[in-house]
């Protein structure tokens, strides 16, 4: 990977991008693919788009989506304490403990979220925590004194941990879902236009919002574009850890290449390509079957404008909604391979309706 493009990896991933509070992440994400469009446009609540020949009728998106899980302030006690509800489907169990950083008006505020010690916690029902045992201090000893530092009820909250490298080959941090993914289609743009490779069709490079809460980004922005193609990049569980079952979850590992999926909504004909496409370059790739959707925005690009042929392209990812997720360098590179030299070899005017 290019110096350039590992900064901007970087300090895109050390962003806060939590669901329906995106506009940050989308300004860096936006800086640095600007360059490499002819024009950029953005809707009603922040969804980004890139685009690479405005004017051809036929269109073709690259997506993925820029929102990560967070925590929104739900009650503030009388006693300086803030209580929380999930923004997104964010794990209550990893909370414990963790540093926090509170998203004000004014700008961030440091918190933690509280845990009693193990010394003095009952050992016998000591099973784990609710959603509802959890709080946050933020230093405070008062509601008032809470609410001077700018927090009230609806203050979005996010985690403290950053982006690491880890044995020079794995990349780990705090909402690789799905910014690894925003990373990796502002490079194929970058790429087609450092190379000189201009596709006959329209492109259009689509960093969604609030993906996490419903798919809804995607749902809006397909309506604008209506493209003729979609393929989506997502990330998708790594199941080696014994927590997994092969024989359903399938065989997916870190470092063996991106994974294309068979789904109701992925398109056989568009699917096929990309395999032949994989093949054809010798980018190693792996399969995966989901038995009714997979929960990406590959559905919402698909069901779109009367059906939009679509299909999807993931990252392995360990301990995906963690704030350590990891997924390997070799992947990151081999999917913007594949969504590279698909767009080289896809045809203007492609049909793919199955009966014709």
């Amino acid at each position: 990977m290019r110096k350039e493009s590992f900064e901007f990896l970087e300090r895109y991933l050390n962003n806060a991008s939590p669901v329906g509070f995106e506009i940050s992440g989308q300004k860096l994400w936006l800086d640095y693919v600007e360059p490499y469009v002819d024009t950029c446009f953005s809707d009603t609540y922040g969804t980004v788009v890139g685009v690479i020949n405005p004017e051809a009728e036929y269109k073709v998106a690259i997506e993925a989506h820029a929102d990560e899980i967070s925590w929104y302030v739900s009650h503030i006690t009388s006693e300086g304490m803030l209580n929380v509800v999930r923004n997104g489907y964010t794990d209550h169990q990893i909370a414990p403990a963790k540093r926090v950083n509170i998203h004000t008006k004014n700008g961030v505020v440091k918190g933690v979220f509280a845990w009693p010690s193990i010394q003095i916690r009952n050992k016998k029902s000591d099973q784990g925590l609710a959603l509802s045992d959890l709080s946050i201090d933020c230093g405070c000893d008062s509601m008032k004194e809470v609410e001077k530092l700018g927090i009230h009820v609806g203050t979005v909250i996010t985690y403290e941990d950053s982006f690491m490298v880890m044995n020079g080959k794995y990349y780990t941090g705090r909402g690789m879902d799905n910014r690894a993914g925003g990373f990796i289609i502002a490079e194929v743009a970058r790429m087609l236009h450092e190379n000189k490779k201009k596709p006959k069709f329209g492109v259009y490079i689509v960093n969604s919002v609030q993906e996490e809460t419903g798919l809804s980004g995607a749902k809006m922005i397909a309506e604008n574009i209506r493209p003729n193609v979609a393929i989506v990049t997502d990330v998708i569980h790594d199941t080696q850890h014994p927590n997994y079952t092969k024989a359903t979850d399938g065989d997916i590992k870190c470092g063996k290449g991106p994974v294309v999926s068979f789904a109701p909504a992925v398109h056989r004909i568009l699917l096929q390509m990309l395999i032949d496409t994989a093949k054809k370059n010798k980018i190693p790739y792996q399969l995966k079957a989901a038995s009714q959707e997979t929960y990406t925005d590959t559905e919402a690009f698909a069901y779109s404008n009367l059906g939009v042929a679509s299909a999807l392209i993931s990252l392995p990812l360990k301990y995906m909604h963690t704030t350590v997720e990891i997924a390997h360098k070799d992947d990151i590179q081999n999917t913007i391979k594949l969504f590279y030299e698909f767009l080289l070899q896809l045809k203007s005017g492609t049909d793919f309706k199955y009966l014709k």
